[in-house]
C-alpha cells in the first residue's frame, strides 16, 4: 500500500465520482480506477460500489475512510517534521563553555538569541575547562564549545574567532599595589602567582607565562586554583596575585582589587569550536547565531 493509493482513495471517497476524482488528482479516469482496484485487491475487500453515475463507499470503505485520512495526515506531519529537522529547527544541541567564557557578554547573548530563534531545540549547556571541552567535542559528547584558545587554533577543529579581551591584575585588597591605577606586569615579578592548572587551559596558561617572560621575569607559581573562576577567592585570602580576563573581573569577591595592566600584557581569546566535518543544520544555525551576535555587540 502506497501513499498515492491513499490519496486516490480519498479523492474518490470525497467526490463519489471517478471522473471528478481523476481530474482532482491529475490523472486519467482509467488509471485511477486501476489504482483503486489494486488497493482493493491488497485490502481483500471492495471499497466502492460502482454506480451508473458515480460511486458509493461500501461498509469496508466507510471503515477505511477515517483511517486513510489519519494515515495521510500522519504522513504529511512526518514530512513537515523532516523538513523542519533538515532546516535545523528540531533536534538537540549540546553546548560547552569555559567558566571564564560564561562572563563574556557575547556568550549568554548568543545562547539567549539562539533559544528565542529555535525554541524547539533541546539545548543543554555544560561547563568544563578548554582541554576537556575539546576532548568531549572530539568524542561527539558536545556539539559546539566556547573555548579560550591561544594564538594558534586547536588542530583538528573548526574554530570561529570571537575576539580578544585584555587581562587585568587581581590583587588582595590589602596589597601594597592595590591602589595603583595601572601596573606593568613586571611589578608582579616577586609575587607568587595563583593560576589554574596548565592542563585545564594550555593556551591561556602559556599566554600568561609568555607575557611574564616578555616583561623580564619568570613568574613564581604558587597556589593552584581548580579553575579560572576560583582564582579570585584564593587571591582574596592573600595566597598570591594573578591575571584574569576583564570579563572575569565582574566577579566581585570581597578582598580582591582588579588593576589594569599597562604596556604589554596577556590577552584572552574567545572562540567557538566545532568538529571540522560538522554538517548538522542545528549546529550551523548556532554558529550563524553566534557570529551574528558578535557583530551586534561589537
Amino acid at each position: 500500500m502506497e501513499l498515492r493509493h491513499i490519496r486516490y482513495f480519498l479523492a474518490v471517497a470525497e467526490e463519489l465520482n471517478f471522473t471528478r476524482a481523476a481530474r482532482r488528482v491529475g490523472i486519467g479516469q482509467p488509471p485511477l480506477s486501476n489504482q483503486i482496484r489494486d488497493l482493493e485487491e491488497e485490502i481483500g475487500a471492495p471499497l466502492f460500489r460502482r454506480l451508473p453515475h458515480g460511486a458509493e463507499l461500501t461498509e469496508a470503505g466507510q471503515v477505511f475512510l477515517p483511517e486513510a485520512r489519519a494515515l495521510l495526515a500522519k504522513a504529511e506531519q512526518a514530512k513537515a517534521l523532516a523538513l523542519r529537522a533538515a532546516r535545523g529547527e528540531l533536534g538537540r544541541l549540546r553546548v560547552g563553555f569555559t567558566g571564564s567564557a560564561a562572563f563574556s557578554p557575547l556568550v549568554p547573548s548568543a545562547v539567549r538569541s539562539y533559544r528565542r530563534a529555535y525554541p524547539e531545540i533541546d539545548l543543554t549547556l555544560e561547563e568544563e575547562n578548554t582541554t576537556r571541552l575539546l576532548e568531549r567535542l572530539d568524542a561527539e559528547e558536545l556539539d559546539a564549545v566556547f573555548i579560550r584558545p591561544g594564538h594558534d587554533d586547536p588542530a583538528g577543529f573548526r574554530t570561529h574567532s570571537l575576539g580578544e579581551e585584555a587581562m587585568v591584575i587581581a590583587l588582595p585588597s590589602g596589597h601594597r599595589l592595590a591602589n595603583a591605577e595601572t601596573l606593568p606586569l613586571s611589578a608582579l615579578a616577586a609575587e607568587p602567582f595563583v593560576l589554574f592548572p596548565r592542563e585545564a587551559g594550555v593556551s591561556l596558561f602559556d599566554g600568561i607565562i609568555a607575557a611574564c617572560r616578555r616583561a623580564g621575569f619568570e613568574p613564581i607559581l604558587g597556589q593552584v586554583a581548580p579553575q579560572i573562576t576560583s582564582i579570585a577567592n584564593l587571591v582574596a585570602v592573600e595566597l598570591g596575585v594573578s591575571t584574569v580576563p576583564v570579563a572575569v573581573a565582574q566577579i566581585r569577591v570581597p578582598g580582591v582589587t582588579y588593576v589594569p595592566i599597562s604596556g604589554d600584557g596577556p590577552v584572552a581569546r574567545l572562540a567557538l569550536a566545532t568538529r571540522r566535518d560538522e554538517r548538522s543544520a542545528v549546529v550551523q544555525n548556532f554558529i550563524a547565531r553566534v557570529l551574528a551576535t558578535r557583530q551586534e555587540i561589537a
